[in-house]
């Protein structure tokens, strides 16, 4: 990747706080969707998308744990 591309990979918990480099990427992406789209309630429209993915991704992995018997089975095959 060029220098164009900023890449900050990090994880994020369901109920835990954001690391500083996750919290700095979020306050850039914020800035830049709202100096694109002019719309001030941009980042906060970006937050909710972050915040349903997270949901979704939660939702996703629970489904497979019920099916598969429980945790054990996850960690077994991870």
């Amino acid at each position: 990747m060029d220098s164009s591309f900023i890449f900050v990979p990090f994880g994020v918990k369901t109920l835990g706080p954001w690391g500083p480099e996750a919290r700095a990427l979020f306050k850039e992406l914020s800035k830049r969707v709202i100096e694109s789209t002019g719309d001030p309630r941009a980042g906060s429209y970006l937050g909710q998308r972050i915040s349903l993915a997270i949901q979704r991704g939660n939702a996703a992995i629970l489904g497979t744990v019920s099916r598969c018997g429980g945790f054990e089975d996850v960690l077994d095959f991870i």
